[in-house]
């Protein structure tokens, strides 16, 4: 087997003695759903290593801010032993909300008071956290997955783009969207949704972007209309980071040259053309170059029969256009599944097709709320469904 030199991450004890009996898991994909699996099956005592394309945690920037949600995202973190470290990762006053018309009058504007139930942290911290929790050498940096078997009875060999391989007798693929695993359990790939994402950082907004820095406000701004929007989020210090939505073909991003900074992000604010110039300063004076992200998901109801020895989580089992639960979805099925694993100790397929059955439930639920707000934020009544759910919400707020 492959022994890279794995993180610097410092132990963490487990808080029961090893269950040297329980079949010990092979994880593809050290995302926070992935390692959030690690870290719960650490504490339950079983073994568990996560292979990781990346050849290290700092390979790449992490995403920006993510709000952990009370029903899947926080009860994760507890059943990884880790709320405490969590919240002294929270951005106060992140969760403020404001809409915008395209004209930047302001639509609604909801300070963020103390009283949410989801609070802000950048996804990078939190993946730190999760990482410097489990013992060294759990992940195996630089181990792209490029093939994967059955061997039968429940067995997988996983082969790596160095030409190493591993040999599995539990196989969980947490490696997102373009899951080399999933297809060990289905067909399915993912599908453009018609959708795409183009993605812009401001910095030291309050000083050098004023007026942009104003709109968006203390937390997360929308200006939404039919088929389009401008979202945008307050992150740490003066950083704007924004999400410009577009539904247009993929074709139509094709003939953008996304390698000329300036003329795409003239190009893409052109369809924005006559709103009011601090929501498109937004794209127009990005201080990183936009980066297109076509967003994908795979059917509705995606399921699959029980296949012995292999799962999936995530990404990898139900990727949906965003909805802010992505990250939330993960961590919980990573942590559903441990807990699976650890009180079925020795009956590993009775634990996978419980953990999949509630999973494919949750997911179904989740994809058909997903539906409902896109609709609310790009369909044609635009941005009023969306502000009386917001107002709703918060009325609701214990």
């Amino acid at each position: 087997m492959p022994t890279t030199p794995a993180t610097s991450a410092t132990p963490a004890p487990a808080t029961s003695a090893p269950a040297t009996s329980v079949t010990p898991v092979t994880i593809v994909g050290a995302g926070l759903g992935g390692l959030t699996l690690a870290r719960v099956l650490h504490v339950h005592g079983i073994p568990a290593t996560v292979y990781e394309a990346e050849p290290s945690p700092a390979a790449r920037a992490q995403g920006g801010l993510l709000d952990i949600h009370e029903q899947n995202g926080q009860p994760a973190l507890a059943a990884a032993g880790l709320t405490e470290e969590f919240r002294a990762l929270v951005l106060e006053g992140r969760e403020a909300t404001r809409a915008l018309a395209p004209d930047g009058t302001v639509l609604h504007d909801e300070p963020d008071d103390g009283t949410g139930g989801r609070p802000e942290v950048l996804r990078g911290e939190l993946r730190r956290i999760l990482l410097e929790a489990l013992p060294a050498g759990t992940v195996r940096w630089g181990h792209k997955v490029t093939g994967v078997r059955a061997l039968g009875a429940g067995r997988h060999e996983v082969t790596f783009a160095h030409g190493g391989t591993v040999t599995s007798d539990l196989l969980v693929g947490a490696d997102g969207a373009w899951s080399r695993i999933r297809p060990l359990l289905s067909a399915a790939t993912p599908a453009y949704s018609g959708m795409s994402f183009v993605e812009t950082y401001l910095h030291d907004a309050d000083t050098r972007h004023p007026a942009a820095a104003k709109a968006v406000g203390d937390g997360a701004m929308f200006a939404l209309a039919p088929g389009k929007g401008i979202q945008a989020h307050r992150e740490t210090g003066g950083t704007l980071h924004t999400y410009v939505a577009l539904r247009r073909p993929e074709d139509w991003f094709a003939a953008i040259d996304f390698t000329d900074p300036a003329g795409a992000a003239a190009r893409i604010a052109a369809e924005f053309d006559g709103w009011a110039p601090e929501l498109t300063a937004l794209i127009t004076d990005g201080d990183t170059a936009p980066v297109l992200r076509p967003l994908h998901a795979l059917p509705d109801g995606h399921r699959w029969h029980r296949v012995p020895g292999v799962t999936l989580l995530g990404d990898a089992a139900h990727l949906m256009i965003p909805n802010g639960e992505g990250a939330n979805l993960a961590m919980y099925d990573g942590a559903e599944l441990a807990q699976a694993l650890a009180a079925h100790p020795h009956d590993t397929e009775a634990a996978l097709a419980g953990y999949e059955e509630a999973m494919f439930a949750r997911a179904a639920t989740e994809a058909a709320d997903t539906v409902r707000l896109h609709e609310l934020m790009f369909g044609d009544d635009t941005p009023h469904g969306l502000i009386a759910m917001f107002t709703a919400a918060h009325h609701h707020t214990p």
